[in-house]
């Protein structure tokens, strides 16, 4: 059932009393902006550098052995120097050679996929014809997708799953969540490789592994590239979740709203979900845009870019090696194809206009890296990274967990979800943990490899996000649930959203330890 507003009534949802505030949202309203966490960090390790520069400790090298390693007090001239030197270039701009960039790049072609509109038709074409018990499968599907394009998937397809169930007559709510559930708490799986989870997490991967001797081969002693090393498993997540998330849909949520009471906002227009003869034109457009992109990448996979052997043995992949361009190459050409022919893009400044502003969004991004990479280096450079992981190695020893790989990925992942309910954010999580916990967990048991430690952490840390009114789109979400039930709070969102995270949690560490217990590669 649900009713319509009375004419002149004020859509805006007002809470009439106060709501509860939640124990996760005190403590978490108390826990700085992870940039102020990074310059805080940066200020602690230089002042105990100066309390323990010059003590010495010993632990394994990179050849296995035993090796002495000293900490450095930053506050001589030398290394004075080195943090002024080093800050702009070789500490931020090139860190991981130039990961920055990269995220940077890949947002091109997707932004000006977005802008056009493309994304959008697609979603409303794939789901306006399906049964209703297919339609929360797609829906959780296509948020899982949609993060090829960031946060998009927040902004367009939380509020379109609420328009299709709302035109077949359903309760919106049902739709979003099951939306809510694939964006959010299937972040890190997907079909596409080499998106900007990828990227953040396997590049960055692999340069703690390198900085203090972890050989950056998986558990079953394969080479690992960073931005794939997990690509077979998070192909595999996004089956399973879809699975997962569709059931928790169709068994709990639909049960949930139902039967419930929710208004239609004279605001919203039910056709909208509807594609029109013009978009249908444009997508046909995009299909042309996709097969001429396909068939440059082909001409390119087996011309210029085809493998090679160097002047030294090693062969050289330039198509695999700039993968990430080539695909933002595609999302771009799809993009300008479906923008031109739908209108949205008259002059060549729209297109500028288009793929600037998705740039634009990534400001904070760019805040966060300049001090997250600063503070990274100085770890590494004073060797208190090393010093770190050296005490928590032992720590894990005496604990008796070093044995059992399967705790220590138990352990792992707990401790990052209890995390994350506080601290939002991908990037800075990992910012935090990467550096620590991968050297830390292969020095305890060497099966803890980068790939495995990199798959635990997506885990745990895409899981709770629906869970945490701290999640940063966390209020956006509850705005446009708003618009249906005006006294929809925190509370019912986190209650609505709790059985998809731990069905989402539970299922996805069994496929974790399946992929462990066959000895199945997570990546490449």
């Amino acid at each position: 059932m649900f009713k319509k507003k009375e004419k002149g009534q004020n859509n805006v949802s007002i809470e009439k009393r106060p709501q509860k505030v939640s124990f996760i949202e005190r403590v978490g309203h108390k826990i700085p902006d992870p940039v102020i966490i990074f310059i805080s960090l940066f200020g602690i390790v230089m002042l105990l550098s100066l309390i323990m520069g010059g003590h010495t400790f010993e632990t394994l090298g990179k050849d296995g052995g035993t090796v002495e390693v000293s900490i450095k007090n930053m506050f001589t001239s030398e290394n004075i120097r080195w943090i002024f030197e080093n800050a702009l270039v070789k500490n931020w701009l090139t860190y991981g050679n130039g990961i920055l960039g990269v995220i940077l790049i890949i947002m091109f072609g997707i932004g000006l996929s977005e802008e056009s509109g493309l994304l959008s038709a697609l979603i409303r074409k794939v789901g306006g014809n399906l049964p209703i018990k297919i339609l929360p499968y797609l829906l959780v599907f296509l948020g899982i997708m949609s993060n090829i394009a960031s946060d998009a998937g927040y902004i367009v397809l939380i509020p379109l799953a609420g328009l299709l169930y709302l035109g077949i007559g359903k309760n919106p709510l049902i739709g979003m969540c099951a939306a809510f559930a694939g964006v959010s708490a299937g972040f890190s799986a997907n079909l596409i490789p080499y998106t900007v989870s990828d990227i953040v997490v396997g590049s960055n991967a692999e340069i703690f592994a390198d900085a203090q001797g972890v050989p950056f081969v998986s558990y079953i002693g394969r080479d690992l590239n960073g931005t794939s090393m997990n690509y077979y498993f998070i192909v595999a997540s996004t089956f399973l979740l879809v699975l997962v998330g569709g059931f928790i849909t169709n068994k709990f949520t639909k049960r949930k709203f139902e039967n419930a009471a929710y208004t239609v906002p004279e605001d919203i227009d039910v056709s909208n979900y509807k594609i029109t003869a013009e978009e249908k034109k444009a997508l046909r457009w995009s299909g042309i845009g996709l097969l001429i992109s396909i068939g440059i990448l082909v001409g390119l996979a087996f011309g210029p870019l085809k493998p090679y052997v160097n002047a030294d043995g090693k062969t050289i992949k330039p198509f695999v090696d700039n993968i990430i361009l080539l695909i933002t190459f595609v999302f771009f050409t799809c993009g300008l194809f479906y923008g031109v022919a739908i209108g949205k893009f008259k002059k060549t400044k729209d297109i500028v206009h288009a793929m600037s502003k998705q740039v634009g969004g990534m400001g904070y991004i760019i805040v966060l890296t300049f001090f997250s990479y600063n503070f990274l280096a100085l770890l590494n450079y004073t060797q208190f990274g090393t010093y770190i992981t050296y005490l928590g190695a032992e720590a894990l020893k005496a604990l008796g967990l070093a044995g059992s790989p399967a705790l220590l990925i138990i352990g792992f992942i707990i401790i990052t979800s209890l995390i994350n309910l506080f601290v939002g954010g991908l990037t800075s999580k990992w910012m935090l943990l990467g550096p620590i916990f991968i050297p830390m967990l292969y020095h305890a048991n060497p099966n803890m490899t980068p790939d495995v430690v990199g798959a635990a952490y997506r885990i745990a840390d895409s899981s709770t996000n629906i869970i945490t009114p701290l999640m940063s789109y966390a209020g956006v979400v509850l705005v446009y649930m708003k618009k249906y039930k005006e006294d929809f709070s925190v509370g019912h969102l986190i209650s609505a959203m709790m059985p998809y995270s731990i069905a989402f949690l539970i299922s996805w560490i069994g496929l974790l330890f399946l992929f462990l217990g066959l000895k199945l590669p997570l990546g490449f």
